[in-house]
């Protein structure tokens, strides 16, 4: 990975592949989330994939000030343009997709298409409990520390086996999260919280856009799938079988392929 400049930060970028630009924006809290969809080959055979680690994350700059989804949007941005990247098909899971969609409305120039999976569930009509299970973390880690506040929001995600499940996953991810999850607690939930998007700015997106989700990941994100087929005009819709919100890591080949299915029928030079 190298290193690029961008406004009052560095960020660790990979590029690997060659041909119309795959930009796939780092999630919060597992850095390398992206990674097995990044590495497979039907992608990169055919896609220029640039992966990058947001601020707080790897070895790009430290978080530094309070987050916010469009100061991760327009570090993706500025990443674009120290790249020399006009335009690019943009790709975000959970809290990335929102810095997605936050990049679609405020730079649209740079977004060719857009793909979203599962987008998190801060405007559904049952959201008051997924914002204060992150007001509950955020103080849980003011008041006890990192370490608990992780093994806490892990152990209700995945289950007191959560090392052992996402260290076989995800190799070297335990270590991670360990490492950067003052990042999630202290810059990424509070930046999400303040997240000011609706239907309005949803309506000014105007480019392809494909929704990826699973068909295991439960109520709040089968919610989300029908707010975002209310809010956007989706050109496609795709629900993986078996999938749940992990699914970028558990199914990539699936993801991967629906996102070139997608992708491929908006060619750049069209």
């Amino acid at each position: 990975m190298r290193h690029v400049h961008v406004r009052d930060a560095v960020l660790e970028v990979d590029v690997q592949g060659s041909g119309e630009p795959v930009v796939l924006i780092q999630t919060a809290l597992t850095a390398d989330e992206f990674l097995p969809v990044a590495r497979q080959p039907a992608l990169q055979d055919s896609y220029q994939v640039v992966l990058y680690h947001r601020r707080g994350y790897g070895r790009s700059s430290s978080a530094q000030g309070p987050g916010s989804i469009m100061r991760d949007a327009g570090d993706c941005r500025d990443l674009l343009a120290a790249l020399d990247i006009e335009r690019a098909h943009i790709v975000g899971v959970s809290y990335s997709a929102a810095v997605a969609l936050q990049l679609a409305v405020t730079a649209p120039s740079v977004v060719h298409t857009l793909t979203v999976i599962e987008p998190p569930p801060l405007h559904v009509p049952n959201a008051e409990e997924f914002i204060a299970a992150n007001k509950e973390l955020v103080e849980l880690n003011d008041t006890k520390g990192t370490s608990v506040a992780l093994d806490n929001f892990l152990t209700r995600l995945m289950g007191p086996q959560w090392r052992h499940d996402l260290e076989s996953q995800l190799p070297g991810a335990v270590r991670q999260v360990q490492r950067d999850a003052a990042t999630f607690f202290a810059s990424d939930i509070p930046a999400l919280l303040s997240w000011d998007f609706d239907a309005e700015a949803a309506r000014r997106l105007n480019k392809p856009t494909l929704y990826i989700g699973g068909t295991e990941s439960g109520p709040w994100f089968d919610a989300v799938r029908k707010l975002m087929s209310d809010w956007l005009s989706l050109s496609e819709d795709v629900v993986i079988a078996g999938a749940d919100h992990n699914l970028v890591v558990t199914h990539p080949g699936q993801v991967v392929r629906a996102l070139i299915n997608f992708i491929s029928r908006y060619p750049m030079d069209a």
